[in-house]
């Protein structure tokens, strides 16, 4: 029984330290990369001026005198993400609302698989089916200007991507609510969708929250796909039909050829997309937040009634 015991404790510290230096080697990793980022980027962007290194208008890194704005590429990512976004949480957000109480049961465990498949599909292969018909079927059917590759095309890519982590963490967050609410919704006279809209999705908009986190993530950090589909030219959006390029694919399209300055150029690059990232989590960390207290005051009000 002692030789039991021993082994089992034995057992225990052995995991404890796995899952200790797990902890320890993501935090090293995050650290890391975050040195190296703002090592490598940060003296670039305070030698070239961040003005002119963020607000600026022209990226010509090989030209006589070169130019290092990443403006049109800031302001092309934020056009990508936010396009993306509306297609991904249009469609995924429903896609889990009829997955939740509107499909046949038997029909939700094989759709929602299908959707988790899209989910290990590489990103070069989205990339490949943008090409060969996103691409030309809005540059035949959608495009004024007759030119398919650009914005709407890469948003259109990435919405489909970003589908699996907003199905599948909105419709876990659904799962999690307890359904007496929807019950007792019922039991007071509410129709179905009064119960689920009003009174299910409210209380799962955490959970909803961390999925839109999580999308906005994928779709933000997406290179290989956005560099097959957006076209490549660092010019200064001006419709959804022209083709631009975002941060992602700037550093991807540059990281093979330049050296000197211009590899500097494209760190410091990173680090503007780093930053922007941990700016866009903190904001949605705060707002989960803030509704978490708006909820907890609003109960508390509710008991001492």
């Amino acid at each position: 029984m002692k030789n039991l015991y021993g082994f089992l404790g034995a057992r225990e510290k052995v995991m404890r330290g796995v899952f200790l230096f797990s902890a320890i080697f993501s935090i090293l990793a995050l650290a890391t990369i975050t040195v190296f980022l703002f090592v490598s980027g940060v003296p670039f962007i305070a030698k070239t001026g961040f003005a002119r290194f963020v607000f600026g208008g022209n990226w010509a890194p090989l030209a006589d005198n070169p130019s290092y704005g990443i403006f049109p590429m800031i302001v092309a990512s934020l056009y990508v993400t936010a396009l993306s976004f509306l297609v991904g949480i249009g469609i995924g957000f429903l896609t889990a609302i009829a997955l939740y109480k509107f499909c046949p049961k038997r029909l939700v465990a094989p759709i929602r698989q299908m959707i988790n498949l899209l989910a290990g599909i590489p990103s070069v292969i989205f990339g490949l089916f943008g090409m060969t018909v996103i691409v030309p079927f809005v540059r035949d059917y959608v495009s004024p200007t007759g030119v398919g590759y650009g914005i709407l095309s890469a948003s259109l890519v990435l919405g489909i991507m970003i589908l699996p982590t907003i199905v599948s963490v909105s419709l876990d967050s659904l799962n999690s609510t307890p359904n007496t609410y929807y019950e007792g919704a019922l039991a007071l006279g509410a129709t179905k969708e009064q119960a689920v809209f009003k009174i299910m999705l409210p209380a799962a908009k955490s959970g909803i929250l961390s999925g839109v986190v999580l999308a906005i993530g994928r779709a933000i950090g997406e290179t290989m796909a956005v560099v097959m589909v957006i076209g490549g030219s660092p010019e200064m959006p001006e419709s959804l039909f022209q083709s631009v390029r975002t941060l992602t694919a700037n550093i991807a399209m540059g990281a093979l050829e330049l050296n000197g300055d211009a590899l500097s150029a494209l760190i410091a690059t990173g680090v503007v997309l780093f930053v922007f990232t941990l700016i866009l989590n903190v904001s949605f960390s705060l707002l989960k937040k803030e509704n978490r207290d708006s909820v907890a005051v609003k109960e508390g009000r509710g008991a001492k009634k």
